[in-house]
């Protein structure tokens, strides 16, 4: 790696990531749990996908999104996990400068996307429960196809910026990471150069990352909520509601465990609560996913029934 002879003086060119655990007897069961964590999430997610494609009942504006969350799911997953396990298996610590950073890009790319998309799912719910006339139109397949290109660019933004700042700051000292992959929180607390402006930019976009969709997933339910009260029939609201509960749940997990993450910066005491979230975030939000759409959604249990008995539904 060239790093120490780039343009901004970065002396360290690999980074040592310390993992989930210190005591040598808890690694096998560390690696056996996340091999686990990582074929069971791939293989969920890949269940919905398989679901959403062969039951035409699930052809609609909120599956074509959660075919798509599904998928980010998997991406988040693969960025973090087989490095981890690789590491694991060779019993080597140390990660290149070059790799670190990608990481860190690709993982704010998938996050950013992720943000967005719960977004456009809300609009959906929106759309669907308080503007039922004009749903077809407004939720048309070349507005669904916008949205998800316009989440992708919007993230791919963020995610270059911070990769791009971040590789302007010099690391010169001290090349262990308390965490077990990289990020800008743990990054921050090793710069020799000061992290103002990365930690201005960290706060500034992730107010119009998170702070914006958050304020649209929040306005879109207060009309649905509003909609859905003034459904006379029981059945009716019970029918309403159950199609965003799902959405509001993976909404909660993931809001949660991300504004924890990155609204603590500079605290070199909550690494370990910070590995925590970090499992939380990269490894138990997209595991849980599938199960949550799969557990509250009848449409959604036929088709993976008929995905696991080999059945296809009638053209």
């Amino acid at each position: 790696m060239e790093a120490e002879s780039g343009a901004n003086g970065t002396a360290v060119t690999e980074f040592i990531l310390l993992g989930l655990v210190d005591t040598p007897g808890f690694l096998p069961l560390v690696f056996v749990l996340f091999l686990f964590a990582y074929l069971l999430t791939v293989g969920g997610n890949l269940s919905i996908l398989a679901a959403i494609l062969v039951e035409p009942k699930l052809h609609t504006p909120m599956y074509f999104f959660l075919g798509n969350l599904s998928l980010l799911d998997i991406g988040c997953i693969t960025v973090t996990v087989p490095s981890m396990l690789s590491r694991l298996l060779s019993h080597k610590r140390a990660v290149p400068y070059g790799a670190c950073l990608t990481q860190v890009f690709f993982f704010h790319q998938l996050a950013g996307v992720d943000c967005f998309l719960l977004t456009a799912m809300a609009y959906d719910r929106f759309l669907a429960i308080c503007r039922p006339l004009t749903y077809s139109t407004r939720m048309s397949q070349m507005v669904q196809k916008i949205l998800v290109a316009v989440s992708w660019a919007c993230a791919f933004t963020n995610a270059l910026t911070h990769t791009v700042a971040i590789s302007t700051l010099n690391f010169c000292g001290p090349n262990v990471i308390n965490h077990f992959y990289c990020d800008l929180p743990q990054l921050f607390q090793l710069s020799c150069s000061s992290t103002q402006l990365n930690e201005l930019l960290l706060f500034g976009l992730g107010i119009l990352m998170a702070g914006a969709p958050v304020v649209l997933i929040v306005t879109s339910y207060i009309h649905v909520a509003a909609a859905v009260l003034r459904i006379r029939s029981v059945e009716g609201r019970k029918k309403a509601f159950s199609t965003c509960g799902s959405h509001l749940t993976v909404v909660g997990i993931f809001y949660g465990t991300g504004i924890f993450s990155y609204m603590r910066l500079g605290s070199v005491e909550a690494s370990d609560k910070d590995k925590g979230i970090g499992v939380l975030n990269t490894v138990i939000s997209p595991m849980l996913n599938p199960l949550i759409y799969s557990l509250r959604n009848p449409d959604v249990q036929g088709a993976l029934r008929k995905v696991l008995m080999g059945k296809r539904a009638p053209a």
